[in-house]
């Protein structure tokens, strides 16, 4: 399935330490069982009204309903816990180990799955954040804590109430205000301490292939990625089963190429190709 043109341009950047950079969205991941944000799953029900994910996930709603957006978060990190990496993110480990000087993963997901499979911190940017970590909602403090592991989420719920007990580790120790997922919500912006904005954009000009792998390239970092190397007439890569908004771009681009299938099942072919 793996283009002579592909197989080609990877093999001559890595010769040249060019960049390949994998730039993953929720499509790699719904293949392990976790359900795309903005599908059935997202929504959730706060007394009688029902709240899309873009009203949720926002500074805005924290403040409003702290432990409502708690609720929802612990719910959809319980669900998480559940699911094992796929091939795919084993590949993409398997890739950054073979190929160090060129492989590079941009990740949109929060699910900690690429650090499970084992991709390093050194690689690997996560421009949306990770559920794996909290920081004070308070801002007291910019330093990034791991999840409290003393919550018990095995049989969380949707209805599930949040106890004094779970609220307290909920808590920043310094000033006591609540902790807040470690995520971009729809309403902030990104920057470079949290979410890698110039970082991400240095390593979009220094791509040689782009492979975009389930990602519909709704959000604005994504986006400029994509158009650094559509400007630097780089090779970009589509997988996705479905059309996106980078599919009509891709279809005219001289150095584009779609391939309508999963991710996991392209990256096992191209890890094949290149050996």
């Amino acid at each position: 399935m793996i283009s002579k043109q592909l197989l080609q341009q990877c093999k001559n950047a890595i010769k040249a330490r060019q960049k390949i950079t994998f730039m993953i969205g929720a499509g790699l991941s719904a293949e392990s069982g976790i359900p795309t944000f903005r599908g059935k799953e997202g929504y959730w029900t706060i007394g009688s009204k029902n709240y899309m994910p873009e009203e949720m996930a926002t500074q805005k709603m924290f403040k409003k309903c702290p432990e409502e957006l708690w609720k929802w978060y612990l719910y959809r990190i319980a669900e998480a816990e559940k699911v094992k990496p796929n091939i795919g993110h084993l590949i993409l480990n398997k890739l950054e180990k073979k190929y160090p000087e060129s492989f590079h993963l941009i990740s949109q997901n929060v699910d900690g799955l690429h650090t499970v499979a084992g991709n390093s911190l050194s690689h690997s940017y996560f421009i949306h954040g990770d559920l794996s970590y909290v920081r004070c909602s308070n801002d007291c403090t910019n330093t990034l804590f791991p999840f409290p592991k003393e919550l018990n989420l095995r049989h969380r719920t949707k209805k599930t109430s949040i106890t004094a007990e779970e609220r307290s580790k909920l808590s920043c120790d310094r000033c006591h205000a609540w902790l807040r997922p470690h995520v971009l919500w729809f309403d902030e912006y990104y920057n470079e301490e949290f979410f890698k904005w110039e970082s991400s954009l240095k390593i979009a000009n220094e791509t040689g292939v782009l492979i975009l792998i389930g990602t519909t390239g709704m959000t604005n970092l994504p986006q400029h990625i994509f158009e650094i190397a559509y400007r630097n007439k780089a090779q970009i890569v589509e997988v996705n089963p479905n059309e996106t908004h980078f599919s009509s771009l891709l279809k005219d681009y001289p150095n584009g190429e779609i391939y309508s299938t999963k991710g996991s099942i392209f990256l096992s072919e191209l890890f094949e190709a290149l050996q």
